[in-house]
């Protein structure tokens, strides 16, 4: 039942960290520019009534000469209730540092279902034809005993053209017996790559306290997630807590795609990024040490200090921008020559 599932997961992600630890250093390489930071007081939200105190952790989708991002947007300190919105600008403007503010942002994502009544957090965000599929934390309950409790999910909502969402609910790991299970903390997931029903994801489940970074084949229809398709592929050294995924997949050729990833430092508690190239079944190609990690009072003070964090990864010309959360508050777009983020990536084989 769910302590088999469990068990199973646990002693191959421990397998595979003592395999792998030591590829990694504790280093920091800071390839990355910061040329735009947007804050709470900068974004003007439209359709509801209340002023934002955190506008964090974007999505970020590249639509033609428009940048799309969705961020993270906390109105109060004393639930802490996430919503998703959208802010539109144009990708010359911000390549440029040429954002006029304030910014317009609208909600299009706010808490409906029991397993998200306490927010719609940290989405990654991918176009799909017609349609946006997007990855988020649903932070809520679910009973239990006769009881609620508290639990993270791993949601996806899918949205028309228009920002509607036609579609939402929350991922199961599912065993080939037919036995399922729903860690009671998933989060910083990415799709890879979508074929009909099927798709290949990057997923960072906690299994028995171990968070590290999974790769797997779901179902969307039954938004389940294979069991035997799960494969350890992301781990942590012995100076990090955890790690997880950052951004979402961005495809550099027929079998190889980027993807942000983070890790919390046992030294400060810290989040600092890294990017990491996996090929279509998630298997990783290649990674780097740090490349990205909170400097200045701006990115360093923050509600939760020491930040840089997801969850959006585009490439537009020569460049890698990656639009963050900057220490739970705002918004940081950081850019880097794609070549040069490239050569700091350590092959794994080869």
């Amino acid at each position: 039942m769910e302590n088999t599932i469990i068990g199973r997961l646990r002693e191959l992600a421990v397998n595979f960290i003592n395999v792998h630890k030591g590829f990694r250093r504790s280093i920091a390489e800071p390839i990355f520019k910061r040329i735009t930071l947007i804050m709470p007081s900068d974004v003007n939200v439209t359709n509801y009534p209340r002023k934002p105190v955190e506008v964090f952790n974007p999505a970020a989708v590249l639509n033609n000469d428009t940048l799309l991002i969705f961020p993270r947007i906390i109105f109060d300190y004393l639930n802490y209730v996430s919503s998703i919105g959208l802010i539109e600008l144009s990708i010359r403007d911000v390549v440029n540092g040429r954002v006029n503010k304030p910014v317009n942002a609208r909600l299009i994502m706010w808490p409906r279902e029991l397993w998200e009544f306490r927010g719609c957090e940290d989405p990654r965000i991918i176009k799909h034809g017609d349609e946006y599929l997007i990855l988020y934390t649903g932070w809520g309950y679910y009973y239990s005993g006769g009881e609620l409790r508290p639990r993270a999910v791993q949601a996806l909502a899918v949205m028309d053209n228009e920002f509607n969402v036609v579609r939402r609910g929350f991922f199961t790991i599912k065993a080939a017996n037919g036995e399922s299970y729903v860690p009671d903390w998933w989060k910083d997931s990415a799709f890879i790559e979508v074929k009909g029903n099927k798709v290949s994801m990057l997923i960072r489940p906690n299994i028995g306290g171990l968070e590290i970074g999974w790769s797997g084949e779901a179902n969307l229809s039954e938004l389940t997630l294979n069991m035997d398709s799960m494969r350890p592929v992301l781990w942590f050294e012995d100076f990090e807590f955890k790690v997880g995924w950052s951004t979402n997949a961005v495809k550099l050729s027929s079998n190889e795609y980027l993807v942000g990833w983070h890790g919390v430092s046992r030294s400060d508690y810290s989040y600092r990024n890294g990017l990491a190239l996996v090929n279509s079944d998630g298997e990783l190609l290649a990674i780097s040490n740090y490349l990205l990690e909170p400097t200045g009072i701006e990115e360093e003070y923050g509600d939760r200090p020491r930040v840089i964090f997801g969850d959006g990864l585009i490439i537009h010309e020569d460049s890698l921008i990656w639009i963050g959360g900057v220490s739970d508050y705002a918004i940081g777009v950081y850019t880097v020559e794609l070549d040069k983020a490239l050569s700091k990536l350590t092959w794994l084989k080869g």
